[in-house]
C-alpha cells in the first residue's frame, strides 16, 4: 500500500473515531454493558473461525523464524479465547467511572462546584503480538467511553482483523456507533507513523511493545503519549526486615515470571545484613537457575557469582538474571533507585516504620511498596481491574492505566443565577 493511500485511511479512520466519541458520549451505562456481553457472546460463538483466522497468523509467523515464547503469546487456544470472554464480563462488571462526581464545595456566593469523571476522547493503542490485547483494549476504553484505533502487530494481522468484525457487529446491536472500536486494516509500518501525528483526531496514544517500539514512538509521535519504557524496579532489604520475609519476597519478586514489567532486576541489601541474607538467596535462586551479578562488596561474600558492570544498574533483563549491590544505609539505597530507576515500581522489606515512610515519600515511582514484591503492579492485583498497561509518566495517567486511567475530569458548576462581582 502507498504511503499516500495510508495517510489517506489514517486520516478517515481519525475522522470516523472523532465522530464516534462525541456519540459515545451519550452512550448509556446499559449500552457499553450489553456491546461487552454482546463481543463476548460473538467471541464464543465464533470461536472456530478465530482459530482458522489465527492460524494463518501462525503459519505466517513460523515462516518468518517467530521465537516459540511469541508464537505462544499469537496462539488463540481454547484456553486463552475463554480467558478473553471473562475478561470481557469482568469489565462490563466494573464500576461506570462516566458521569460521576467528585466532593461538591459550595462558595460563599452558594455556587456548587465539582469535578465531573468524563472520557479521554480517542485513544490510539499501538501494540504487539498478543491478539487478547485487541479485546483488552476494546473493551476498556468501551466501558470508558472513548472511541479507539487499534494497531496491532503485523503478526496478528488476520486474528486482529477477525476479532474487529466482532466487536463492530456487536457495537451496531447495542446500538452503539460501530467506529468507536477500528482496528487498522493493513500492516503497512507507515501507518503507525500516521497514527501517532493524528493531532487533530487523536487525544492519546498508548504503546504497549518493547523498547524499539516506545523508542520509535517517543522520535516520531506529536499526539500525547501514556507509556513505560522500562521495568528496572529495585527491593531493598532494610537493616531490621526479618530474614525470612526478605527470601520469600526477594525470590517472589525475581522468579514469579521473569518476562513481566514489575519482576526484580535489582536487589540492594543492607551491609550490615549481606552476610547473613547474601548466602541465603543465593541458595534460593539456585534452585531457580537464577544467575547472580554483584557489586564488589557482594563478590566478596558470594566469590562465585559474576562481577556486575556498570550497565547491570541499568538493565531490564527480562530473564533469570537478577543484579545485587549492598549499600550502607536507606539513603544510599535510595540514591541508588534515584540514579537507576525507570519509575516503574521499588520496594522496601523492614519492620521500621519510620524508614518505610521515608522510602515512599521520597522514592519517585508509579508504585512503592513495604514488605511486598514487586510484581504486585498489575491492575488486577490494585483492584482496578484489566488495565491496558503501567504508566510510569507523570501526566496524565501512572501505575496500572484501566478504566479510570482512561477518563479525565470537567468541572462542573451549579448555581441560581449568581453573577461575578
Amino acid at each position: 500500500m502507498m504511503s499516500d493511500s495510508v495517510e489517506h485511511m489514517m486520516q478517515t479512520l481519525g475522522q470516523q473515531a472523532r465522530a464516534a466519541a462525541k456519540l459515545m458520549r451519550s452512550a448509556s451505562q446499559t449500552q457499553k454493558i450489553q456491546a461487552l456481553h454482546f463481543i463476548a457472546d460473538a467471541i464464543e460463538s465464533n470461536a472456530a473461525m478465530l482459530k482458522a483466522e489465527n492460524a494463518k497468523d501462525l503459519e505466517q509467523a513460523k515462516l518468518n523464524g517467530l521465537e516459540p515464547a511469541l508464537l505462544d503469546r499469537l496462539t488463540l487456544s481454547d484456553k486463552a479465547i475463554a480467558t478473553m470472554v471473562t475478561g470481557l464480563r469482568q469489565i462490563a462488571a466494573l464500576e461506570d467511572p462516566v458521569g460521576a462526581l467528585g466532593p461538591t464545595r459550595i462558595l460563599p456566593n452558594g455556587m456548587r462546584i465539582s469535578k465531573m469523571t468524563v472520557p479521554l476522547g480517542v485513544i490510539g493503542i499501538i501494540y504487539e503480538s498478543r491478539p487478547n490485547v485487541t479485546i483488552d483494549a476494546a473493551a476498556l476504553c468501551l466501558k470508558a467511553g472513548n472511541a479507539t484505533i487499534l494497531r496491532g502487530g503485523s503478526e496478528a494481522f488476520y486474528s486482529n482483523q477477525a476479532l474487529a468484525s466482532l466487536i463492530q457487529s456487536a457495537l451496531k446491536h447495542a446500538d452503539l456507533p460501530e467506529h468507536a472500536v477500528q482496528v487498522v486494516p493493513t500492516k503497512d509500518r507507515a501507518a503507525v507513523g500516521q497514527l501517532v501525528r493524528l493531532t487533530d483526531y487523536v487525544d492519546v496514544i498508548i504503546p504497549r511493545g518493547g523498547k524499539g517500539l516506545i523508542q520509535r514512538l517517543k522520535a516520531e509521535a506529536t499526539v500525547p503519549m501514556i507509556m513505560h519504557l522500562d521495568g528496572i524496579c529495585h527491593m531493598y532489604l532494610d537493616l531490621s526486615a526479618k530474614t525470612e520475609m526478605a527470601l520469600s519476597l526477594a525470590v517472589h519478586a525475581k522468579t514469579y515470571r521473569y518476562g513481566i514489567c514489575g519482576a526484580l532486576e535489582t536487589l540492594l541489601v543492607h551491609q550490615d545484613r549481606a552476610q547473613e541474607l547474601l548466602p541465603l538467596l543465593a541458595a534460593e535462586f539456585a534452585k531457580k537457575d537464577v544467575e547472580l551479578r554483584g557489586c564488589e562488596l557482594t563478590c566478596a561474600i558470594l566469590p562465585n557469582i559474576v562481577a556486575a558492570t556498570a550497565e547491570d544498574w541499568d538493565t531490564e533483563y527480562l530473564a533469570p538474571i537478577l543484579a545485587i549491590r549492598v549499600v550502607d544505609s536507606l539513603e544510599q539505597a535510595m540514591e541508588h533507585i534515584e540514579q537507576h530507576s525507570s519509575g516503574h515500581t521499588e520496594s522496601i522489606v523492614t519492620e521500621d516504620m519510620n524508614n518505610a515512610r521515608q522510602f515512599q515519600l521520597q522514592v519517585d515511582s508509579a508504585g512503592v511498596y513495604v514488605n511486598l514484591p514487586t510484581n504486585f503492579s498489575d491492575g488486577f492485583e490494585y483492584g482496578l481491574g484489566a488495565e491496558i498497561g503501567i504508566s510510569t509518566n507523570r501526566l496524565h495517567a501512572r501505575g496500572p492505566v484501566g478504566v479510570e486511567g482512561l477518563t479525565t475530569y470537567k468541572w462542573v458548576l451549579n448555581g441560581e443565577g449568581q453573577l461575578r462581582k
